[in-house]
Order: C-alpha cells, then sequence, then structure tokens
C-alpha cells in the first residue's frame, strides 16, 4: 500500500545532499543522519560500499515510516532525498552479489514509502559541487573525485527521463547562494512554496525535459 502523497509535498535532492539540508531546514522536513561508513567509503569505496548504502537505505526507510506514523493530515514536509534515488549510489559503487542483495531490499521497502508531489533537483556544473565542497571544509568529502560527481550527476538526469511518480524540476544553481544568503534562502523557499501551489514566478523552472550532455556541462570539472 503506497503512502498518501499529503506526507511528502515536495523532494529536493542535490549531487551533495549538505546545501540542500540547509535549504530544507527552513521548512518542516524529515531529520538528517550522518552516515557512520560514509569517511571510510570515500577513503576506501570497493571495501566500504556495501556498508554504507545499506545504512542509507535503512535510514531512509525509518524516516519515511516515521512519517506514516504521524497521521494523515498532521504535517506537510518536504525532503532532502527522494527514495528512488537511493539506487543511483547503489548502481554506482555496488557490483554483483552485493548489487542483488541491495535490490532486494530495496524492492521490499520501496512500495511502503511516501511519494512527493513534486521534485526539485538542485544542480550546478561539477567544477561549481567540488568549489562548493572544499568550501564546505568536511574533509571527508574533500576526497570525492570529479568522474564519481560525472557518474553520478548522469545517473540523476537518467533517473529523471524515466521517473513518472510526481513532475521534475531541474534548477542551475550556479549563480544560488542559499547556504550563506538568507534573502536567497527565503526566495528559494518561496519558490519550491509557488510550485507546489501552482504559482508561476520569474525564477521558478521549467518541467524536465530531455537534454542533451553538452546542455548538463556534465564534464566541467574545471
Amino acid at each position: 500500500m503506497m503512502l498518501a502523497s499529503t506526507f511528502l509535498r515536495a523532494a529536493v535532492p542535490s549531487p551533495t545532499s549538505a546545501p540542500t539540508l540547509v535549504l530544507v531546514h527552513g521548512l518542516d522536513s524529515t531529520r538528517f543522519t550522518w552516515n557512520p561508513f560514509l569517511a571510510q567509503f570515500y577513503s576506501d569505496p570497493e571495501r566500504f560500499a556495501f556498508p554504507t548504502q545499506m545504512f542509507y537505505l535503512a535510514t531512509r526507510f525509518n524516516q519515511q515510516m516515521g512519517l506514516r506514523q504521524t497521521g494523515l493530515f498532521t504535517q506537510v514536509y518536504v525532503a532532502d532525498y527522494l527514495f528512488a534515488k537511493d539506487a543511483l549510489f547503489a548502481e554506482q559503487t555496488l557490483t554483483g552479489h552485493e548489487l542483488e542483495l541491495y535490490y532486494q531490499f530495496a524492492s521490499l521497502l520501496g512500495d511502503k514509502v511516501a511519494r512527493p508531489d513534486l521534485v526539485l533537483f538542485l544542480d550546478a556544473p561539477t567544477s561549481v559541487i567540488l568549489s562548493r565542497i572544499n568550501k564546505r571544509g568536511i574533509s571527508s568529502e574533500k576526497v570525492i573525485p570529479s568522474e564519481y560527481l560525472n557518474g553520478l550527476r548522469r545517473r540523476y538526469y537518467d533517473l529523471w527521463e524515466r521517473y513518472d511518480e510526481a513532475p521534475v524540476y531541474v534548477l542551475e544553481t550556479t549563480d544560488w547562494d542559499y547556504v550563506n544568503d538568507m534573502q536567497q534562502r527565503a526566495k528559494m523557499l518561496e519558490l519550491i512554496s509557488n510550485l507546489l501551489e501552482g504559482t508561476d514566478s520569474d525564477e521558478s523552472p521549467e518541467p524536465f525535459r530531455k537534454v542533451r550532455d553538452e546542455q548538463l556541462m556534465l564534464f566541467e570539472a574545471g
């Protein structure tokens, strides 16, 4: 049985989640949980990919079940992730029996999670993402290679091309600083509210359409 979409109004993912966390915590949002395997994964991905991915899968599912327990009309949520995106990371980091085991667990859990009313993907060229990672100063993230981000962003766009559970919007955020600029953060939150209400604004992106590689600037690592 699927959860009613009223639980989860908007999913706002991004290639790396921390800037989006700052944004959605300005609204009602699911709680962020730090993955204890993440630093080890970035330093030794082959060894720690599976526990890292399974921790995320279990955590996201538990968060979704928490939404279910609140009751149908108690609160509106905006999440910094989309349950369907979890497989993007698994497919990039897992192989063989580990990937097969991941799929088995994900398929058991997927039908029980909430579906959003819309998805807003906050994207930027890889060079911009790397610059933001460096400014954030989290040591475990500084070792993320540009090739990893390129592949991840490609998988995101592949997902948007086949995703049909909610409208998808892609916003290019190179000129946005919603982490440090409170006015821009308020503008971004207003943009999300307008999309949910079906109200157009100057900053509102168009619904996602299939785009070519050169439009994505996938390999601009700077």
